[in-house]
C-alpha cells in the first residue's frame, strides 16, 4: 500500500488505489465483551455521500463510528475502505491509512492551550515533512475553507461553540483527508449555528469532493444534509433501515422509523420489518 503523502497545492490528495464505493460493513457485530450492541450491520458509504448514522439514544451510532475510525476492533464481521479490509490489516499499516480521515468530535477536541492555527498545524508537524511557513499557510487556508480567516491567533476560549466546532472541522480537514467523520456535530448548537455548520458540510463535500459520515440525531440536519444513512434500533440490537432519509420518512413502514423521523407524531400504525430502500 502507498504511503500517504499531502501535496499542499492541491486540496484533497487521492489514492487512485481506492475505488467506488468509498466503505463496505459487512456482517458487523459490535460487542463490549458479551454485551452485544449490535449485529448483523452490513451497509454501503458511496464515494461524495453525506452519510448518517442514526437511531435513538443509546442505540450503538458513536460505537459504530468508533469501529469505523479505527478505535474498536469489530467482534465480527468486516469493513473496507475500496478494496481494502481495515481490520486486517497490521496495526501500523492501520494506524498510517486512517491519516485518510478527519475526525470532528462533539466538542471540537481543541487543545485549550494553542492557538486555532497552532492546533492545525500540530497535525501537520507530525504526519508530514512540511517547512513551518508551509504549515502556517496551510492552517490559513483550512481556517478561511470553514470561514474563520484571520483567526489564526485566536485560543478556544475566546470563540464561540459554533466557531469552535468549524476550527475543530478545520483542523479535521488538515491532510486532505478522503473521508471525515462527524460525532453529534450539532450537539450544543443554536439553530442557526446548526444551520449555518450543515451548510459548510455541504460546501466542503461540494468543493472537495470528500465522502462524509455523520453520527446524530438532529432531524433538521438529517434531512438538511443527509443523502444515505444507516437506523440503528436498540430494542432489536440490529439495523432496520438503510436508504435516503426523506425516501425513508415517505415510504418506510416500520413504526420505530417513523416515529423518530417525525418526533414521535407518525400514527402508530406499521409493522416491524427492515426498510432497505435506495
Amino acid at each position: 500500500m502507498e504511503n500517504y503523502t499531502l501535496d499542499p497545492l492541491n486540496p484533497r490528495t487521492l489514492d487512485p488505489g481506492l475505488s467506488d464505493p468509498a466503505i463496505v460493513v459487512k456482517n458487523l457485530t459490535m460487542a463490549y465483551g458479551t454485551n452485544v450492541i449490535q449485529r448483523d450491520l452490513t451497509f454501503t458509504v458511496n464515494r461524495g455521500d453525506v452519510f448518517i448514522i442514526m437511531g435513538g439514544s443509546g442505540c450503538g451510532k458513536s460505537t459504530l463510528l468508533k469501529h469505523l475510525i479505527g478505535l474498536i476492533e469489530p467482534a465480527i464481521g468486516q469493513i473496507f475502505y475500496g478494496n481494502v479490509n481495515f481490520w486486517e490489516m497490521g496495526e501500523a499499516e492501520r494506524e498510517r491509512f486512517m491519516r485518510r480521515f478527519g475526525i470532528l468530535y462533539q466538542s471540537g477536541a481543541l487543545w485549550s492551550s494553542m492557538t486555532l492555527a497552532e492546533n492545525i498545524g500540530l497535525v501537520l508537524e507530525l504526519y508530514t515533512n512540511l517547512k513551518s511557513k508551509e504549515i502556517q499557510e496551510i492552517a490559513s487556508l483550512k481556517l478561511s475553507l470553514v470561514g474563520m480567516a484571520g483567526f489564526e491567533d485566536y485560543y478556544p476560549s475566546e470563540i464561540s461553540g459554533g466557531m469552535k466546532k468549524r476550527a475543530g472541522l478545520a483542523r479535521a480537514m488538515a491532510l486532505d483527508p478522503e473521508i471525515l467523520f462527524f460525532d453529534e456535530p450539532s450537539a450544543g448548537l443554536d439553530p442557526i449555528s446548526a444551520r449555518l455548520l450543515d451548510d459548510l458540510i455541504l460546501e466542503l463535500r461540494d468543493s472537495l469532493g470528500s465522502t462524509i459520515v455523520v453520527v446524530t440525531h438532529e432531524l433538521a440536519s438529517i434531512f438538511a444534509i443527509g443523502n444515505n444513512s444507516v437506523f440503528l434500533d436498540a430494542a432489536t440490537k440490529t439495523m432496520i433501515a438503510t436508504g435516503h432519509p426523506k425516501i425513508l420518512l415517505s415510504d418506510c413502514e416500520n413504526v420505530t422509523v417513523r416515529r423518530f423521523l417525525t418526533r414521535g407524531e407518525a400514527a402508530p400504525e406499521g409493522g416491524e420489518g427492515a426498510c432497505f430502500l435506495t
